[in-house]
C-alpha cells in the first residue's frame, strides 16, 4: 500500500513537473538561481509597465496598442519571475474601428490599482480618451471599458485614492493629438473613480528642463504626494519624481535615475512597488529598438523623502541602473518561471503569448485539443490591404530574447489556388517564408517588404517547388536582430531560404514573430493550416 501511495503521488506530480519545465524559457531566464537576478527581468516588449502588490502577489500590466487581446496581465511572486496570466481587454473599443489594423493607436500606458477588493485598470486611447475597466479577480472577467474622460490627446492616466476619500487622476498629453505635451494635469474623479468631475489642474510644466514629460504614476507617502514621471524621450531620457504636500502643488522636482555609466539607455517609465518586507523596488523599460521596450527591475531607497532608483555610488541622490543584483526579499523562495513562448497547440484556448493585429473575427483560428493543433483558416486580405501590415489576421508574439530560434510544424491543407501559409518577422519592415498553392502545384517563396508601413509591395523570391504539405518553418534571430529563415520537410535537415533580414520595430513596439494563413479566392469554403507546435529555443 505504501508503494502504491508513492506511485500515485509521483503520477500526480508528473503533470505539474512537466508544466514547470514548459514554463521556463530556453532563451532568457532572469533568475540566476543563486539569490541574484539579471536585467532585464523580462526580455520582451512589455512597454510602459505598471505594477502593484496585492498580499503576496505582484501584477504587471503594459501598453498593447492595437494588439488583441490587449492589456496583458503578468503575475509574479518575487518581481523577478513573471508569467502571463490573462488579458484584460479581449476586444478593443470602438469595435468596428479596431477591426482593421491601427498600428501605434489603441492602448497606451495603463495603470493598475487595487481598491476596496476590486481591481482597476485605467488606460488611454489617444484618439478617444481615458477608459477604466474593473474586475473582482485579476484574471477577470473584466468590465466593458467605460470612458472616464473623452477627448483626443489625454494619455498615461494614473489614479490616487486619497486619505480623505477624494479620488484623483494624473495624466499627460500626446502632442500628436492634443497639440501640446510635456505637462502633467490632475483631475478629480467621482467617488466611483469612473468619471472626471472637473477639467483638471496643471500641476507641473516640463517644458523648461524636462521635455516630453509623460507617463505619470501617482502615489502618497509620509504626507507627500508623489508623481513619478519619465522625461527626455523614450531612448534618451531620465526618471523624474515630483513631490508636494498638496495634491495640486506646487511640486518640487528631482531626477532620481538616469543612464549614468550603465549600458541602459533612457531608463524610465515604470512603477514603484514595496515588498512584504518593506523593500522598495522600481520596474521600468528600456528601448532596445527591434526587441522593443524590455523590462528592468531596480532597487530603490528613500533619502530625505526622495526616492533613489538603482545604484548611487557617488551618493548624489541620482541613481543609475543595475544589471545584476540580489533578488527582492519577499519572505520565501519561489520557482523559476518565465513568460510563455513555445506552444504545443494542444489546449482549448489560444496561448496567452499570442495576439492579433486587430480585433479578431469569428473563424480566423480554432484551437483543437481533439486534433492536437491550432487550426488557422485561410482568410482573404481586406480589399484595402497593400501588404501584411494591413492584414488583421496575423498571429504574433513578442521577441523573447536577444538571440533565439523559433520553429513551427505546419500541415498545410489548401483549398484553391492562392491559399498560403507564412511564418514571418513583422515590423515596419517585414520578411518571412511562405508555402503557397499555385496553378502548377505547391511552391516555397521568401518574401520581404521594406517600409511596409508606407504601403510598399512585397518582393517575392522563389525558393523551390515542393510536393509535401507537412512542413517545418524556422526563424533564427541572431545578435542585433539579424534574422535568417529556413525550412525542412522532415524536421531534421533545414534548408536556408535566402539572405539575412534585419528586423526593425513596428510603431511604438518591437518586432514580432508569427504566422499568417490567407487566400485570394472569395468562396464559401476555405483551406487551412494546422499548427502542430511552435517552439522557441
Amino acid at each position: 500500500m505504501r508503494i502504491l501511495a508513492c506511485l500515485c503521488a509521483l503520477l500526480a506530480f508528473l503533470p505539474a513537473m512537466a508544466q514547470s519545465v514548459r514554463e521556463k524559457s530556453k532563451v532568457w531566464v532572469a533568475d540566476n538561481g543563486d539569490g541574484t537576478y539579471k536585467n532585464p527581468v523580462i526580455y520582451a516588449d512589455y512597454s510602459d509597465p505598471d505594477v502593484i502588490r496585492v498580499n503576496d502577489d505582484y501584477y504587471l500590466v503594459s501598453s498593447s496598442f492595437d494588439a488583441v487581446p490587449g492589456l496583458p496581465i503578468l503575475h509574479s511572486k518575487d518581481l523577478v519571475n513573471w508569467r502571463i496570466i490573462a488579458h484584460a481587454l479581449l476586444r478593443q473599443p470602438p469595435h468596428d474601428h479596431f477591426s482593421t489594423t491601427q498600428h501605434g493607436n489603441g492602448v497606451w500606458a495603463p495603470a493598475i490599482r487595487y481598491h476596496q477588493q476590486q481591481f482597476y485598470i485605467y488606460y488611454p486611447d489617444p484618439d478617444f480618451g481615458i477608459y477604466v475597466i474593473t474586475a473582482k479577480q485579476v484574471t477577470g472577467p473584466w468590465s466593458e471599458p467605460q470612458l472616464v474622460v473623452a477627448g483626443k490627446g489625454f494619455i498615461d492616466p494614473c489614479p490616487l485614492w486619497d486619505d480623505n476619500g477624494n479620488v484623483y487622476l494624473a495624466h499627460a498629453f500626446a502632442g500628436s493629438r492634443a497639440g501640446v505635451k510635456s505637462m502633467i494635469v490632475v483631475k478629480q474623479l467621482d467617488a466611483t473613480g469612473t468619471h472626471a468631475i472637473d477639467e483638471g489642474v496643471l500641476v507641473f510644466d516640463g517644458h523648461p528642463q524636462h521635455p516630453t514629460l509623460e507617463g505619470p504614476k501617482f502615489y502618497k507617502r509620509n504626507g507627500y504626494y508623489y508623481i513619478f514621471a519619465p522625461a527626455g524621450g523614450v531612448s534618451t531620457g531620465w526618471q523624474l519624481v515630483l513631490r508636494s504636500r498638496h495634491v495640486y502643488g506646487p511640486y518640487e522636482s528631482k531626477i532620481v535615475m538616469d543612464q549614468g555609466h550603465s549600458p541602459v539607455n533612457g531608463p524610465h517609465q515604470g512603477a514603484w512597488v514595496q515588498t512584504q518586507k518593506e523593500e522598495d523596488w522600481f520596474l521600468h523599460f528600456q528601448d532596445e529598438e527591434a526587441y522593443g521596450r524590455v523590462v528592468h527591475l531596480q532597487p530603490m531607497t528613500w533619502v530625505n523623502n526622495w526616492p533613489v532608483i538603482g545604484a548611487d555610488p557617488d551618493k548624489d541622490g541620482k541613481g543609475e541602473p543595475v544589471m545584476r543584483y540580489n533578488k527582492p526579499d519577499v519572505g520565501k523562495t519561489y520557482p523559476v518561471v518565465t513568460p510563455q513562448e513555445s506552444d504545443e497547440c494542444n489546449g482549448s484556448t489560444l496561448g496567452l503569448q499570442w495576439q492579433w493585429q486587430a480585433n479578431p473575427a469569428a473563424g480566423w483560428a480554432f484551437p483543437s485539443p481533439a486534433l492536437g493543433c491550432l487550426r488557422l483558416l485561410a482568410v482573404p486580405l481586406p480589399d484595402s490591404a497593400r501588404n501584411l501590415w494591413d492584414a488583421p489576421n496575423v498571429l504574433l508574439q513578442k521577441f523573447p530574447a536577444a538571440t533565439f530560434t523559433a520553429t513551427a510544424k505546419c500541415s498545410f491543407v489548401p483549398h484553391l489556388e492562392g491559399d498560403c501559409v507564412s511564418m514571418l518577422v513583422m515590423g515596419a519592415d517585414y520578411a518571412g517564408i511562405r508555402l503557397e498553392k499555385r496553378a502548377g502545384g505547391l511552391y516555397l517563396t521568401r518574401f520581404t517588404c521594406k517600409q511596409a508601413d508606407r504601403g510598399n509591395a512585397e518582393v517575392i523570391e522563389p525558393i523551390a517547388p515542393i510536393t509535401v504539405t507537412d512542413i517545418f518553418f524556422r526563424i533564427t534571430v541572431e545578435k542585433n536582430a539579424q534574422c535568417r529563415f529556413s525550412y525542412s520537410t522532415d524536421g531534421q535537415t533545414f534548408h536556408d531560404a535566402g539572405g539575412t533580414f534585419a528586423a526593425v520595430p513596428g510603431r511604438w513596439i518591437g518586432a514580432k514573430i508569427g504566422l499568417h494563413c490567407s487566400r485570394t479566392a472569395r468562396t464559401n469554403d476555405a483551406g487551412w493550416t494546422d499548427i502542430d507546435w511552435f517552439r522557441v529555443e
